[in-house]
């Protein structure tokens, strides 16, 4: 089990960067592979990027490849989003994910996952 808050959230200006930050507490992070997803208003969640249980494996959506950056450090038990080159239409609410897997593997789809933070508001103005 796991319990997420995300954090970092707030308003930029296009062009601008944002680290959201997913802190975890339980007693088993290590061995959880962590997404991130977002949900614009009137629109479904969508996957943005994954990282599996040790790091060695990322994924990242078409639309923030080369823009966006997961990471995590098992040790402070967070998750990180580095959001670079931010643009208006990647204005929405951002959610931390978790499910228990082994090492070497990614989820990249929603109901992969079994426990969510409650979101972190992301507003880029133009």
């Amino acid at each position: 089990q796991v319990q997420l808050v995300e954090s970092g959230g707030g308003l930029v200006q296009a062009g601008g960067s944002l680290r959201l930050s997913c802190a975890a507490s339980g007693r088993t992070f290590s061995s959880y592979v962590m997404g991130w997803f977002r949900q614009a208003p009137g629109k479904e969640r969508m996957f943005v990027a994954a990282i599996s249980s040790s790091g060695s494996k990322t994924a990242n959506a078409d639309s923030v490849k080369g823009r966006f950056t997961i990471s995590r450090d098992n040790a402070r038990q967070t998750v990180y989003l580095q959001m670079n080159s931010l643009k208006p239409e990647d204005t929405a609410v951002y959610y931390c994910a978790a499910v228990q897997s082994g090492d070497n593997r990614v989820a990249v789809r929603s109901y992969e996952y079994d426990y969510w933070g409650q979101g972190t508001q992301v507003t880029v103005s133009s």
